[in-house]
């Protein structure tokens, strides 16, 4: 089974979040610092990260950023904070969901394996998707354009493999929250933008004319086949 890291400060959440995730199968990492959480993170290479964003040593988003900067281990944000600017610089520093406190271990738990289904692959035959120079290889979970892999994380890959499998049809906010998260959670429409941006970043040859991601005002998103 899959191993977790939890960083996280709170000793008797990370208990609880502990008990239920061993339960569940899963390995569980712990650390109550982020800059022992970080060291962890680069020692064991967990599949998953639970990461809270008031942590002692290192801020959460700190820590982010340092993994990130490394490869794409899905990141589940932890956090009591409720400005919407901190849900949102966390998603653009690539995490790839978002859980408020206080909040429900089997919650977590279903969005866990949420996450972990949609990053494993399902078998060596590649169903390719081809759009000019663009690739996306939904089985590898690998994305290139004009021969040059797109380092995209595995939210990101779900969104644009959404968008890619159905051209041209408008996706609401909700829509494509529910195809890159498994689930749909109204008040959280707004952190798909956040995930938009980051994928046009990497997407497009000028994010600001983004030619593959188009924006359809007072709906959504749709994508351009012909771009």
């Amino acid at each position: 089974m899959a191993t977790i890291l939890i960083v996280e400060d709170e000793p008797e959440l990370v208990r609880v979040l502990r008990s239920y995730l061993e339960n569940a199968g899963y390995t569980v990492l712990t650390a109550s610092r982020g800059d022992t959480g970080l060291a962890a993170y680069e020692s064991r290479k967990p599949d998953l990260v639970l990461l809270d964003l008031n942590l002692p040593g290192m801020d959460g988003l700190d820590v982010a950023r340092h993994i990130r900067r490394k490869d794409n281990t899905p990141i589940i944000m932890l956090t009591a904070r409720v400005e919407e600017t901190d849900e949102l610089i966390g998603l653009e520093l690539g995490a790839d969901d978002y859980i408020p406190k206080p909040f429900s271990p089997r919650v977590v738990i279903a969005r866990v394996r949420a996450l972990l289904r949609r990053t494993e692959t399902s078998g060596p035959a590649a169903r390719m998707l081809r759009f000019g120079e663009l690739e996306i290889d939904q089985d590898g979970h690998t994305v290139s354009r004009a021969g040059q892999m797109l380092d995209l994380t595995p939210t990101e890959f779900n969104l644009l493999a959404a968008f890619a499998g159905q051209p041209g049809r408008v996706f609401s906010r909700l829509q494509l929250l529910e195809a890159s998260q498994g689930t749909a959670y109204e008040g959280y429409e707004r952190t798909i933008d956040a995930h938009i941006k980051n994928l046009r970043a990497k997407l497009e040859p000028d994010p600001k004319k983004p030619r593959y991601i188009e924006t359809v005002f007072g709906v959504g998103y749709r994508f351009n086949k012909d771009a």
